[in-house]
């Protein structure tokens, strides 16, 4: 497996955008809008979006982005992680946020995050919950 910056596809994206639909997650729908429009396509100072790929099927992906909710210096946020379901529990979500923090660092005071499903995941990589407006976990990277 291999973990590197991935642009938009269709084609590459495809069938972890409609597993994610097909639990309820709409964020790789909203990714794939926002790339298209210009909104969003991770290439701000700081900002990166990763892919997990094993051969040439793309298993997982995340980024970091400048935080389009609260913009103040250093602070970023962690954005559109998601793992394919069939490969979770093999450490590519792991190693998707260890890239992320590890590019970070440097980059960002903190980060923060909001998911409805993983508070545990993310507070075993070291993040805080921390609840409020548009968040639920934060980490400092100092």
């Amino acid at each position: 497996m291999r973990i590197l910056p991935v642009p938009y596809d269709e084609a590459l994206f495809a069938a972890l955008t409609a597993a994610a639909e097909a639990e309820g997650y709409r964020f790789l729908r909203r990714h794939a809008e926002e790339w298209r429009d210009g909104t969003l396509r991770f290439d701000r100072p700081g900002e990166i979006f990763l892919g997990a790929l094993d051969g040439d099927r793309l298993v997982g992906v995340g980024g970091i982005s400048l935080d389009p909710y609260r913009p103040e210096p250093g602070l970023g946020r962690v954005r559109h992680l998601y793992v394919a379901p069939d490969r979770r529990r093999d450490g590519i979500g792991s190693a998707l946020v260890t890239q992320l923090l590890d590019h970070g660092r440097g980059r960002f005071d903190r980060l923060r995050l909001w998911t409805r499903s993983a508070s545990s995941f993310y507070e075993r990589l070291g993040f805080i919950a921390s609840p409020g407006p548009k968040q639920t976990h934060v980490i400092a990277l100092g």
